[in-house]
């Protein structure tokens, strides 16, 4: 009994290596992602390991995964303008490596090569794009910032394995003393613009007022010359023209009532209040 129960045991411990030593010969390698493997003899080697299960020699050949699906990277930094202005720029990159060249990428840059280059060939591209435009031309020009920015840091991702799937330019500000020059030279504009509008205004009221007056005194110089001809009889007719049209008023007031006059009475006009 004994002799049986030392060799269940001698098995269970005989299974249990080759279990550990199976599943030390195994590695996976999940979704979106792929494998690198360093060999101590002869370093990294230059296959990309796939999606799925895969052989390695224990103790000899180690797996290192790296995710290749898109990651998102925001990268802020200060840089000076071409009027010497200081820009505060927040970049926004989707990134990811270039599956073919992981092997160099593990052999130069380990696996943080983002924080290894990202943040440095950014610095570089933002200083020497920034540096072409002046604060209003960044402003205005703002897409052909951007793009300019893309180019030049998809030129220099590529070079270190690094492919760019999409770069914006998120943010863009001034300094505290940039910004209030600049808020202060639009108020004194819209000022300007104020006291403009109102010379103008004063301009039109003064024109009107003349013109007004010389057609006042152009007509009193007619009536004048009509008077002097006519004589009385312009003023007779300007009565009779005023009794007309107070009475062609009042007549269609319905809130006004004409009572004929007696024998000793004149007519007179009601105002009847409803």
């Amino acid at each position: 009994m004994a002799a049986i129960l030392q060799g269940v045991g001698k098995l269970a411990a005989t299974a249990g290596f080759v279990g550990v030593a199976a599943n030390s010969c195994l590695f996976n390698v999940d979704a979106g992602c792929r494998g690198v493997i360093f060999d101590r003899f002869r370093g990294v080697l230059q296959e990309v390991k796939h999606e799925g299960t895969h052989f390695l020699i224990p103790f000899v050949q180690t797996p290192h995964i790296y995710d290749v699906k898109t990651n998102p990277k925001m990268i802020r930094t200060a840089t000076g303008s071409n009027d010497l202005q200081t820009v505060n720029v927040s970049l926004r990159i989707l990134y990811r490596p270039e599956p073919a060249k992981l092997p160099q990428i593990y052999s130069e840059l380990g696996l943080d090569y983002d924080e290894r280059v990202l943040p440095s060939i950014t610095n570089e591209v933002l200083k020497a794009v920034i540096a072409r435009y002046n604060a209003e031309e960044l402003i205005t020009k703002r897409y052909t910032v951007t793009d300019a920015i893309t180019k030049l840091l998809i030129e220099r991702a590529d070079q270190f394995g690094i492919i760019l799937d999409d770069v914006a330019l998120t943010h863009l500000t001034f300094s505290n003393e940039f910004t209030s020059a600049v808020e202060q030279k639009q108020i004194a504009q819209q000022k300007a613009e104020m006291a403009r509008y109102r010379v103008e205004e004063a301009e039109q009221r003064k024109l009107a007022a003349v013109i007004r007056a010389e057609g006042d005194a152009e007509a009193a110089l007619l009536v004048s010359n009509a008077m002097q001809k006519s004589g009385e009889g312009l003023i007779e007719m300007r009565k009779l023209e005023a009794a007309e049209e107070i009475s062609t008023n009042l007549s269609r007031n319905q809130r006004v009532t004409y009572l004929p006059s007696g024998q000793n009475s004149p007519g007179i006009l009601l105002n009847l209040q409803s």
